[in-house]
């Protein structure tokens, strides 16, 4: 699978900006913080974003960041393919030459295997991300582990 890091960065980096930009333009800088990504790497993840119209840039003082559409209407799909992100598992990039230029016996597997992952990542929304990763956060209940030890742990629903 070719789901790498560039493609999980701009997944990060874009729910970050879905979960803090509803008061204005979010910077580079503040995603970077938050997230531990480089900002001279979001800087080339951000400009893809801005050419796919995912995200709209401000300049100036305040400016930063903002969703071009709403959360609910931008998938991981729409992330992944704006900054040129490869999901393929075939060795032939799905044009059946992988096996001296013929189709090999588990390409049909690969290719079927690609569009599940990518009808996932399609049917899941930014909203989505910042749903769960709230609810994620009202989950952590305190437990007693032992008589004299008391443990947060996140309990699973």
């Amino acid at each position: 699978m070719r789901l790498t890091t560039k493609g999980r960065f701009a997944v990060m980096a874009m729910a970050d900006l879905a979960l803090h930009g509803g008061c204005g333009p979010v910077t580079l800088s503040s995603i970077s913080e938050r997230q531990k990504i480089s900002q001279s790497y979001l800087e080339q993840l951000f400009g893809k974003l801005r050419k796919r119209n995912v995200v709209v840039a401000v300049r100036g003082p305040g400016g930063g960041y903002y969703l071009a559409r709403p959360s609910a209407q931008i998938s991981v799909a729409d992330i992944v393919v704006a900054v040129d992100e490869s999901v393929d598992a075939t060795r032939c990039g799905g044009k059946a030459n992988c096996h001296d230029e013929k189709q090999c016996i588990t390409h049909d597997l690969w290719m079927g295997l690609n569009e599940a992952l990518y009808g996932y990542m399609a049917g899941v929304s930014l909203q989505q991300l910042v749903d769960n990763a709230a609810k994620a956060k009202s989950e952590v209940k305190t437990v007693s582990v032992s008589k004299n030890i008391v443990k947060q742990v996140l309990v699973p629903v």
